[in-house]
């Protein structure tokens, strides 16, 4: 299909929270495609959504898919919210399609009736000593009369396609050439007893009808594509399909203790990044390292120089392993790359979320806000830390509280008496300005008192933004204005 303008897919399966592994899956079939549509060789993506697992499809997690999506930025050019001319793209939608489908391989050699049970099955296992799993073929090439006999005792049959004999090469992507004897491959089924489809069936149908030229995904579903490959000629040959499209298995995402990072594992879940202030292009800058690099030496870089970077035969097929703290590094490293500007628009919605500012923003706390960020974008390596750096700016003082732990540690009697300096200190400043401040400051508790910086400001820091953590403290009482830096120094000093 490599003469084929280049179109690739998302597809996945409502089923649960957004796992980070399918992120990466996807942000690896979306570079790939920009990168071909860069150089003119295509780039469509579909984004469709495999749900016909109906007991564990939701519409929250629909929803959740979606809307990670749009967070991230990972556009797609046709399939749900978006439409196109090869839908519905929602697999609970196209039954239709997949009975059609269904019909003409029925009708045709390639699948077969199976009337066999699992037990029956298992059975003849047992029986025979084969260490085989999967199908035995025991109904390939059934008599009119064993048929007619199963039929009278009200069977119900699922129809299996028949794996040819020999071998299956493809040359993946990632791994190179690969080659499985059909001998191992038993033949499989592609509906249910009562004629539902299964993924067996309903993947490879939707590729070659909405002409996916490259499929692109985990190593985990390796195993399951020389029948798919199978299908593919069969599909071509009933006039389904257009060809095989090209296959590459990305490496395992690994947690802790050599093992594939799991739902269950807190590390998985996608949008919990976003609640916890992460920025997109961080979170994907990570995980695009899982598997692939931009350089030997260059660890950060923007999605554009992915995009004009990336190439499929450059990922690693050995596995990856999940580092929360390198990831964290990454997502810390964008922040610096943002403006103060670009920080604000980015930490509003946080700010709004913890109760720090209004919504509508007002003017007074706008222009605080615009004063403050510069004071903070340096020192902030997630999003959500800002609510905590700011918020004793914006907090009404009978809401001010100050952190139990920091008071027990600074506030104590000689914390205290710091505390009491200061006020003395800055009661009586002509000019309430940092410069102003910071002399003032300087003078009583280093100059007079001998104390070190460290212990000189820490008590009167607590005191008045609430936590030894804050942005510069001169600038913050400045901020503050005299009334509510004087009123909260005087109400340290009770214990």
């Amino acid at each position: 299909m490599s003469d084929r303008p280049v179109r690739v897919r998302f597809c996945p399966s409502p089923t649960g929270s957004p796992h980070v592994g399918l992120v990466r899956t996807a942000l690896y079939n979306w570079a790939f495609a920009r990168h071909a549509q860069l150089h003119g060789a295509g780039g469509s993506i579909v984004f469709r959504m495999e749900d016909t697992d109906r007991e564990r499809s939701t519409q929250e997690s629909y929803d959740a898919i979606v809307d990670l999506w749009r967070w991230l930025g990972l556009t797609w050019d046709e399939g749900i919210e978006v439409g196109g001319p090869h839908g519905p793209y929602r697999q609970s939608e196209r039954g239709e399609i997949y009975a059609d489908a269904l019909a003409r391989l029925r009708a045709s050699s390639y699948t077969y009736d199976c009337f066999c049970t699992t037990e029956e099955v298992d059975a003849r296992r047992k029986a025979s000593g084969s260490k085989v799993m999967g199908y035995d073929g025991f109904c390939r090439d059934l008599s009119g009369e064993q048929r007619a006999a199963f039929e009278a005792e009200g069977r119900r049959p699922v129809v299996r396609f028949r794996m040819p004999d020999g071998s299956i090469t493809w040359t993946d992507l990632v791994r190179g050439d690969i080659t499985f004897d059909t001998e191992h491959v038993p033949d499989y089924a592609l509906c249910r007893a009562n004629g539902d489809p299964l993924y067996t069936l309903v993947n490879p149908v939707d590729d070659a009808l909405m002409e996916v030229t490259h499929v692109l995904r985990g190593e985990d579903l390796l195993s399951s594509t020389p029948r798919q490959i199978a299908l593919y000629a069969a599909l071509t040959e009933l006039g389904i399909a257009r060809g095989t499209p090209e296959f590459g298995h990305l490496p395992y995402v690994m947690g802790q203790g050599n093992k594939k990072l799991s739902k269950r594992d807190p590390e998985a879940h996608a949008l919990a990044y976003r609640d916890q202030g992460f920025l997109p292009e961080g979170l994907l800058n990570y995980l695009a390292l899982l598997g692939w690099a931009i350089a030997a030496d260059r660890d950060v870089f923007t999605l554009e120089e992915m995009v004009e970077a990336f190439d499929i035969r450059d990922v690693n097929p050995n596995p990856a392993r999940f580092d929360l703290k390198k990831a964290e590094a990454i997502n810390t490293a964008h922040m610096r790359l943002l403006s103060v500007d670009e920080m604000t628009d980015r930490v509003l919605p946080y700010l709004r979320d913890a109760g720090v500012v209004s919504d509508p923003l007002g003017d007074a706390d706008a222009q605080l806000l615009e004063q403050a960020m510069p004071l903070v974008a340096e020192r902030i390596n997630k999003l959500t830390e800002a609510a905590g750096m700011l918020g004793f700016l914006f907090v009404d003082e009978a809401d001010f509280r100050v952190d139990e732990a920091d008071a027990a540690k600074l506030l104590d009697e000689s914390g205290r008496a710091v505390v009491q300096a200061s006020y003395d200190a800055l009661a009586g400043l002509g000019s309430w300005s940092t410069a102003a401040i910071q002399d003032a400051l300087q003078a009583r508790l280093v100059d007079e008192m001998g104390l070190k910086p460290r212990n000189a400001f820490g008590p009167v820091r607590v005191a008045v933004t609430g936590r030894r953590v804050s942005p510069p403290l001169f600038e913050s009482l400045e901020l503050l204005g005299r009334e509510r830096s004087l009123g909260r120094l005087q109400a340290a000093l009770t214990p």
